[in-house]
């Protein structure tokens, strides 16, 4: 009985003498956190995403607590625009100036729209398919469509449609996840209220090729700039490129571009079929009045000569 109860006791001891160590180890080196920490890492959401450039939220309550003059509290795309008041309120300053972002694919290069160079059958990623002459499709700028952001997405915000990846918007937490693993650099933030008129596109080939590479390709012909009335579209490196801040979202660059790379998540199809024909009606008063201006002025001039005539006989 002796040799059972001894190293029995012998285990209890030394058990009851570490825990005795501990405790006292645990009250001796014990780190008392910050009180702004503890508010400010209780209001953060906890997702952990890396979205804000820190390690996880417990790095950015502690950088926020260390230098809160320093370091913005707007940095926590996850929580938004509301994390970022209650964080401001605990640090005693302004949130102003924050607005939602959500990722956005600059492509609509779908099975029916690209054109394929080659089945793809090895390893299904986008950044395997890559090293393989840039991958299946012609357009070297174009979706690869294995869903590598899609894997990087922890809430199920992006999925691949038909070879193309798309964002679902209302569950998008602009952690930036997706834009930090696509291998083509095709997805961004953009401003979730601002940007609902944008190019989905990314072919800096010229109009030519890109149109036969892929059928919704920007073409950087210039339609869209020439008819927005706002200045708000410049075509850079072939490319039509849309400034949100001028941008009114009137939607007539959308239905005046030949290849339908512009994407309006603001008008409904009936509500651009009516900017169509207002745009038409107004293209040809336009017209209208170039051709009288050009009738005015082949009267005038004609009647200039017939007085020089007539004044030299």
């Amino acid at each position: 009985m002796s040799e059972i109860l001894i190293p029995v006791g012998l285990v209890f001891a030394v058990g009851l003498i570490a825990s005795i160590i501990l405790a006292y180890a645990s009250q001796v080196f014990y780190i008392q956190e910050d009180e702004t920490y503890i508010k400010l890492r209780a209001e953060l959401p906890g997702a952990n995403c890396g979205g804000c450039g820190y390690a996880g939220c417990d790095d950015y309550a502690h950088a926020l607590t260390d230098d809160p003059d320093g370091i913005p509290c707007t940095k926590c795309a996850v929580g938004g625009p509301s994390c970022a008041e209650k964080l401001a309120a605990i640090l005693g300053k302004s949130a102003d100036g924050m607005e939602k972002e959500v990722a956005f694919v600059m492509c609509n290069g779908t099975t029916n729209n690209a054109k394929k160079l080659y089945e793809y059958a090895d390893i299904k990623t986008c950044k395997a398919a890559k090293q393989l002459f840039g991958g299946s499709k012609a357009c070297p700028n174009g979706c690869l469509g294995l869903g590598d952001c899609e894997a990087a997405c922890e809430f199920d915000a992006i999925h691949v449609i038909k070879g193309v990846a798309v964002v679902d918007r209302s569950k998008c937490t602009s952690c930036s996840a997706c834009v930090k693993t696509c291998p083509n650099k095709l997805i961004k933030l953009v401003p979730e209220n601002k940007a609902q008129v944008i190019v989905r596109c990314h072919n800096t080939q010229k109009g030519a090729e890109a149109r036969k590479n892929c059928t919704t390709a920007c073409i950087g012909c210039g339609m869209c700039a020439r008819t927005c009335k706002f200045g708000a579209i410049t075509i850079e490196n072939n490319l039509s490129v849309i400034d949100h801040e001028k941008c009114k979202r009137c939607g007539m660059c959308v239905v005046k571009c030949p290849t339908g790379a512009i994407q309006d998540m603001i008008h409904s199809p009936e509500q651009l079929e009516k900017i169509k024909k207002s745009v038409a009606a107004m293209e040809a008063k336009e017209a209208e009045k170039r051709k009288q201006a050009a009738l005015e002025a082949a009267a005038a001039k004609k009647a200039a000569a017939e007085k020089a005539a007539a004044e030299k006989a």
